[in-house]
This record gives structure tokens, C-alpha cells and sequence, in this order.
């Protein structure tokens, strides 16, 4: 499967390589753990599903979802997306050295798209947030927007520094401590991000085969964060700019607290 066209086409990228090991055991890949009931629908409300939907709203029309071989539940509960109303594409992660490269699995297949990027397991609100970087991208014509939201635990989360009209100065990536408010959950990317991104991983040892150049170059316990390469795009002086959420809210139930808040009256009411 390819995209043909340009950046006028909006590609869903959504990583679901992880092991959940801050969850383990549990009965199902959590990014299809159940999280609520649509009564409306009968139908259950996964960790995805809010995800789905706002990537459908933007009109994405389709998404590639990349997984490690295991989580075969994942797609036989998705299937092809048509529950969900936007068509689903499958393809397995062959480097485990973190989610840029998970997403770059996906590559070959953009054909110079607009990516949207949101992570499977993380709860968001308002569901228009995807809608509302592409329009930020179109005004500013940015290489990369980032959807950021009110952080509680800084040190768990990317947290940004922006100036006053937006731009994007620095990306930290789960700081000790921090002054700042917003972490960003969300990203949309133009081609030229990318090229730097396919750029910087090859520089960073990984050969187009897929494994890594030299033997020492990556170890598994060197976890590559998404949030390091936007802050080298950024060094690199790519135009970065920032859509803030001051009344949203995100939820990362891949942890045991962030799936206790989830089931808490105050975000069940927001699901549906």
C-alpha cells in the first residue's frame, strides 16, 4: 500500500510497538484496553478510540498502525478501521530502539504527506486537536506543530518552551524538574520533517536494512525518544510552532495511575 499525492494528503501514524511493562499483566494490548461504554453505540470504548476519532475528524482518511509482532489483537479488533470510519493499514516494528523508529517503518509508504502523529494510549480532550495544528501548520507554514496540554507530572512528559506567538524554542525530554507547563501529546508534520527524521536515524546508526550500522551503535537500553529528534530538528532550524490547550486535558493510561484516573467519574464523562 502507498500514498500517492502531496502534502495535501494526511497520513495517521500510530505507534503500538510497546511491551506495557508498567501494566503487566494485562488481559489484552492496552491500546485496546477498555476504558468505558458507548450506550448510544453498544459498543466498548477503548484506549485508542478517542484517538481514532480525532484523527478522523481532521479528515485523515488513513492511518498506518505499527506494531511488534505479538499484538496480533490489535488489528483483530480493529480489523480495517471501518468501525472506526477511517482505513487502517498494519505493519510490524523491526528496530526496538524507541518510537522514531517505530513511526519510520512507515515511511516508505508517505509518498510526501502530512503526518499526523498521536499515541494510542493517551486520552485527550478537545477532539478537534488535530484539526487545530493542521490549521496552525497552514497559517505558519511550520515544518512541525505540536498539540501541547497542561502537564501534571513534568518529569514523566516532554515539556515545551514556546514564545508568545507560538514558536516552538525547546523540547524537554522528561526533565528532573521544570518551570513549564506544557508537555506536547500530539504532533503534524510536513514531508521536509520527515526527510530530517529518516535523515537523523540513519546518522544515528541504523543502516536501511533495518539493523544497526555498527554493533555498538544503539543498544537496546538506549531508548531514542520522538521528543530528542523534534530538538534537533529545531538545532537544525526547522520552523517549529505550538497549538496550546490551555482547557484540555490528556491521560497516559500506560501507567497504573494514568488507568486509575481514566475509570474516575470526572474523565468517564468526557469519553463519549
Amino acid at each position: 500500500m502507498s500514498v500517492e499525492g502531496n502534502a495535501s494528503t494526511r497520513i495517521g501514524l500510530i505507534p503500538a510497538a510497546g511491551t506495557a511493562s508498567r501494566l503487566s499483566p494485562l488481559s489484552c494490548s492496552k491500546e485496546i484496553y477498555p476504558i468505558g461504554f458507548d450506550r448510544d453505540r453498544g459498543t466498548a470504548i477503548v484506549a485508542c478510540s478517542g484517538l481514532l476519532e480525532g484523527l478522523r475528524e481532521a479528515d485523515v482518511e488513513t492511518a498506518f498502525c505499527v506494531l511488534r509482532e505479538g499484538k496480533w489483537d490489535i488489528p483483530a479488533y480493529l480489523r480495517d478501521g471501518t468501525p472506526f470510519g477511517i482505513r487502517l493499514a498494519y505493519l510490524i516494528n523491526r528496530v526496538p530502539y524507541g518510537v522514531p523508529y517505530t513511526l519510520r517503518q512507515a515511511f516508505p509508504f508517505l509518498r510526501g504527506a502530512t503526518v499526523c502523529v498521536g499515541f494510542p494510549d493517551i486520552l485527550f480532550q478537545p477532539r478537534n486537536a488535530f484539526r487545530r495544528l493542521l490549521e496552525r501548520q497552514e497559517d505558519t507554514d511550520a515544518a512541525l506543530v505540536l498539540g501541547l496540554f497542561p502537564a501534571s507530572d513534568p518529569h514523566t512528559a516532554d515539556m515545551v518552551d514556546r514564545d508568545d506567538g507560538g514558536r516552538v524554542r525547546a523540547v524537554h525530554v522528561k526533565p528532573a524538574d521544570s518551570p513549564l507547563r506544557y508537555a506536547w501529546v500530539l504532533a503534524v508534520w510536513m514531508p521536509p520533517m520527515t526527510t530530517f527524521i529518516d535523515a537523523y536515524l540513519s546518522r544515528a546508526g541504523e543502516g536501511r536494512g533495518g539493523r544497526p550500522a555498527r554493533k555498538d551503535a544503539i543498544r537496546r537500553e538506549d531508548e531514542l525518544y520522538l521528543g530528542t529528534v523534534f530538538q534537533r530538528a529545531i538545532d537544525a532550524g526547522l520552523h517549529v510552532e505550538a497549538v496550546t490547550f490551555e482547557d484540555g486535558w490528556y491521560v497516559d493510561i500506560g501507567t497504573p495511575g494514568g488507568l486509575g484516573r481514566a475509570f474516575s467519574g470526572e474523565f468517564q464523562s468526557s469519553l463519549t
